[in-house]
């Protein structure tokens, strides 16, 4: 498959400079350190020479990709499936279910991803061998070193071959790369001040009072309408109470922290995908290395302690050449020393209001792969049961159990009425509104 047709899969028009000059260096065999903010397209930038790179009739893993979490290692496989290659990836990360991964590596794929502890274990219990690994991706591995994840690292990269070629990537600068990685004179390709992004992010600030904080975000968000938000917090506990009080006020929206069960992250981040939900509440946990298209706003209620962290959280918006704005909400008499002293206020005086509902809803259906049902068997179980047609239907998610399918909002009720008892390849399927 050629460069076209991999971007026309995609819907991309043409890649960045950065990705570019990826590719370029990495297909002539060289080791590379990517360096490029949060948000440049550093997923594509990698996976790009690495497809180009399998080879067909070759048995056991050729790639391996190591992240620092399960929704980036998600995040990637979607990517990758999206390409529609002939070659088979697995993800494998903590609290997904081991008999389930242990079971896919048994059909050994051409790529894993996944995340240092959870690959460690399947690599130390014998579950995929490493002896053909050719090519190695430590992604976003500041932040794997940040998590803890050394160790594991350096057991793994101990028993790969060492004719490897390695590409790491950090959306900070890396001071000292230790030695367990083995970078073989590694080729430094560093965008982190690169100004010629095209990013067009401006800055606004919301001034209030402990005791207007939350009015203010709820008018800010009226006023934002239908375009998609992302609420930033330094603590779970804020998230929840931000999350009760939009509740109250009947405002669509969504949470995701580390104190959420896994499936709870996915379903969060789906649901933002596939348009059912415009507003994110998070930690600094979205920060990065995960994927949310088309964030327009970002909305610091609480400004986080570090400029390093500031930045992260503002490439969640003004991606690839997009506009983008990030709200900055202070008390007034607060001081940030990162900010700069001339940022705009944002006026808050009109009267807005709610914005509506999102234009789709997401429908949960208790099968999945594992159940041989893909998107198609659901596409033609909802245009055959019902009076739907193809633009009535959006982002469908099948995983291993279960799966997912936007359905436009008024045409919900209809598809729950109908399709309550059907099947899909002889298995009695459920079809109810993804909470």
């Amino acid at each position: 498959m050629n460069l076209p047709q991999i971007l026309s899969k995609l819907k991309i028009e043409q890649l960045n400079t950065m990705q570019l000059k990826v590719m370029e260096v990495f297909n002539k065999g060289n080791d590379v350190c990517l360096l490029s903010p949060t948000g440049s397209g550093k997923t594509l930038a990698f996976l790009l020479p690495l497809i180009q790179q399998l080879r067909h009739g070759v048995s056991g893993v050729q790639a391996l990709i190591l992240v620092p979490t399960r929704e980036l290692a998600l995040q990637i496989e979607t990517v990758f499936k999206q390409i529609t290659t002939d070659f088979k990836i697995n993800s494998c990360y903590g609290g997904h279910a081991y008999k389930t991964e242990r079971n896919n590596l048994s059909h050994t794929p051409a790529v894993i991803v996944g995340t240092p502890g959870r690959i460690a274990d399947h690599l130390s219990s014998g579950n995929f061998k490493a002896f053909n690994i050719r090519l190695l991706v430590l992604d976003e591995f500041d932040k794997s070193l940040e998590y803890g994840f050394a160790d594991d690292m350096s057991y793994i990269l101990a028993r790969l071959p060492e004719n490897k070629q390695s590409l790491l990537t950090s959306a900070t600068g890396i001071d000292h790369i230790p030695e367990f990685v083995k970078l073989l004179a590694p080729h430094e390709l560093n965008f982190l001040g690169d100004k010629g992004s095209g990013s067009k992010l401006k800055q606004k600030v919301v001034f209030h009072h402990e005791t207007d904080k939350d009015e203010k975000l709820f008018k800010l968000l009226c006023k934002i309408g239908n375009e998609t938000a992302i609420i930033f917090c330094n603590y779970r506990d804020e998230v929840n109470n931000i999350s009760n009080y939009l509740v109250d006020k009947d405002l669509v929206h969504d949470i995701f922290h580390g104190g959420m069960e896994q499936y709870e992250r996915e379903r969060a981040l789906l649901k933002v995908r596939n348009g059912s939900n415009q507003v994110l509440i998070t930690t600094d946990l979205a920060a990065r290395g995960i994927d949310i298209p088309e964030i327009k706003h970002v909305i610091h209620y609480q400004m986080p302690k570090t400029e390093e962290a500031f930045i992260h959280r503002n490439g969640r918006t003004a991606r690839m050449q997009a506009d983008g704005s990030a709200y900055l909400f202070l008390d007034a008499n607060e001081q940030i020393d990162y900010l700069k002293t001339d940022i705009e206020e944002e006026e808050l005086n009109g009267n807005y209001a709610l914005p509506k509902d999102p234009h789709w809803k997401t429908l949960y259906i208790n099968a999945g792969k594992k159940n041989k049902i893909n998107k198609i068997d659901i596409v033609g179980l909802l245009i055959n049961k019902t009076h739907l047609n193809k633009d009535d239907i959006g982002l469908i998610e099948v995983k291993d159990y279960d799966a997912y399918v936007a359905v436009k909002r008024s045409r919900v009720d209809e598809v729950l009425k109908t399709v309550s008892d059907e099947k899909i390849k002889q298995k009695k399927i459920r079809i109810e509104p993804s909470v």
